[in-house]
């Protein structure tokens, strides 16, 4: 490991452009000592969320050590959620706000998700998604787009930029230039879009030229090849797309912002070390990692690599630095956002005021609304009139959304017909199985991206021969045939999504 002084100006940039987590619900003295060395940014996971009290307090930590630091979170709300990784979201997905296709909602959904960020001291939020999911079988972006459809992704993801970002928090636009055409997810493995340029500028750039229009602070690389642009590097790498692209042709000025280098994309390619230099050098401004690698030494490795590089020639120090000034314009952006947001006048939370919104209760508020809004129901539903047997087909989670945070209607009917009861199934699930637990109990099953899954596919032609009155709810992309005696579409997994569902199957659905 290369010992420096902590005065040096290339470390310093060096260390100012990594984004890292760290384990614990309290920073560790290791990542409070590299802020005051010129850490400049921090990400946080759910493992590092407890209690809103307690975020706000970890914030306040690492605001001690530097009043610029960038807080950031990968909280798209839906399936992806850190602020709700145990209980659900308070707010449906990206699909659900699409499938609804009111912009005003969208942008008032993203602005009170922006606002109980802020509120708990969260000012960089790695999100919208503005991915286009024009392959269904996409396994790793799914409800996480607004559609398939460009124009919609487009305009959904600017009314969400503009609402994020009014309530101080800064956006980050993903997965540039487009993850929703593939067929493999980059967690695991490189995947390859093989499309010509005008498709790739009629679909996958719509929704990034909305987002750079309506000023998305933020803008993060997919790690992902695209030959038509570049035949040898995936985006985060590619001076092609990063500078070529994404720069000069599209005009972006904002920061550039790495998907975690840690992904095996990147890591069982290049390596992190020399996949965070070839980032830099191609026109990043700053590498997210720490979703996985979590540790000082990974910080210093990262840091001593980028260092090393200009010192050989590999990276020259005026790209360093102006990645390094672009990282320090954003975080003196939020700080002036959370004076203004905060400033007379204000609404304001702090510590476990009502409303920040991490456990919020399920029958208020306008994610609930837009989850209702988001229901398709195909068929008749036949109220349950005592409470019904809940089979869940539980497909295995991607690395994204994460196996912690809960999902389904089970615990949602729970609390409004006491008395359900709930079985979870997976590719080995026997039909027979699920109608010996359900006995003479009516049928509600749950299924997550049935299309995917022939197992699950399978699983209900079964169940449904034996139970034709069995309902059929889908909380993933609705892509399958709707079958079942109704079928209700939640377009997402989020704990708002099962609420609504759940309601839907009452004689009497509550009050809003």
């Amino acid at each position: 490991m290369t010992t420096i002084a902590r005065t040096d100006t290339l470390t310093r940039d060096a260390l100012t452009v990594l984004q890292p987590g760290f384990v614990g619900t309290t920073a560790p003295d290791w990542l409070l000592r590299r802020i005051g060395e010129g850490l400049t940014s921090v990400g946080l996971f759910g493992r590092n969320i407890a209690t809103e009290s307690q975020l706000a307090s970890l914030t306040a930590q690492l605001r001690a050590e530097g009043d610029d630091v960038l807080v950031a979170i990968d909280e798209e709300g839906g399936d992806v959620t850190r602020l709700e990784v145990r209980t659900g979201s308070s707010f449906p997905g990206n699909l659900a706000l699409g499938s609804v296709d009111d912009t005003d909602l969208t942008r008032a959904v993203a602005h009170e998700l922006g606002r109980r960020l802020a509120a708990c001291g969260v000012d960089l939020n790695w999100a919208p998604s503005a991915d286009v999911n024009s392959n269904p079988g996409n396994p790793v972006i799914g409800v996480r787009s607004f559609g398939a459809d460009p124009h919609l992704v487009a305009r959904h993801t600017a009314a969400y930029i503009e609402g994020l970002q009014s309530a101080g928090v800064a956006a980050c636009t993903k997965h540039f230039p487009g993850h929703g055409d593939t067929a493999v997810d980059s967690h695991h493995a490189l995947p390859r879009i093989d499309v010509d340029l005008d498709t790739l500028h009629a679909r996958e750039l719509v929704p990034f030229r909305a987002a750079i229009a309506a000023g998305s602070k933020s803008v993060m690389s997919a790690h992902i090849l695209l030959p038509a642009l570049d035949p040898t590097r995936p985006a985060t790498l590619s001076p092609r797309v990063l500078t070529g692209l994404l720069r000069e042709e599209l005009g972006y000025d904002g920061l550039i912002v790495t998907d975690a280098v840690e992904m095996q994309a990147i890591a069982s390619t290049y390596g992190i070390e020399r996949g965070s230099v070839l980032a830099i050098a191609a026109g990043a401004d700053a590498l997210c990692v720490g979703g996985g690698l979590a540790d000082e030494d990974t910080v210093l490795r990262l840091r001593d690599a980028l260092v090393a590089a200009v010192r050989a020639g590999e990276l020259p120090e005026s790209r360093l630095a102006d990645a390094a000034a672009r990282v320090r314009a954003l975080a003196s952006w939020t700080r002036q956002a959370r004076g203004d947001v905060a400033g007379p006048g204000a609404e304001t939370q702090e510590g476990t005021a009502p409303g920040i919104g991490i456990g919020i209760g399920t029958g208020t508020g306008i994610g609930l609304v837009a989850a209702r809004r988001a229901l398709r129901v195909t068929g008749a539903v036949v109220p349950l009139s005592s409470p019904p047997y809940v089979a869940a087909f539980t497909p295995v989670a991607n690395i994204a959304v994460g196996d912690e945070t809960p999902w389904g209607v089970a615990a949602e009917l729970s609390g409004l017909l006491p008395g359900t009861a709930t079985g979870t199934y997976g590719p080995s699930a026997d039909p027979a199985a699920v109608l010996a637990a359900a006995g003479s109990r009516r049928i509600v099953a749950v299924v997550r991206d049935e299309h995917r899954h022939p197992w699950m596919s399978a699983a209900l032609d079964a169940l449904l021969a034996s139970r034709p009155d069995t309902v059929v709810i889908e909380m993933g992309v609705p892509q399958a045939v709707a079958r079942g005696s109704a079928h209700i579409a939640t377009h997402g997994a989020a704990r708002v999504c099962g609420r609504a569902a759940a309601e839907a199957l009452l004689p009497t659905p509550p009050l809003p």
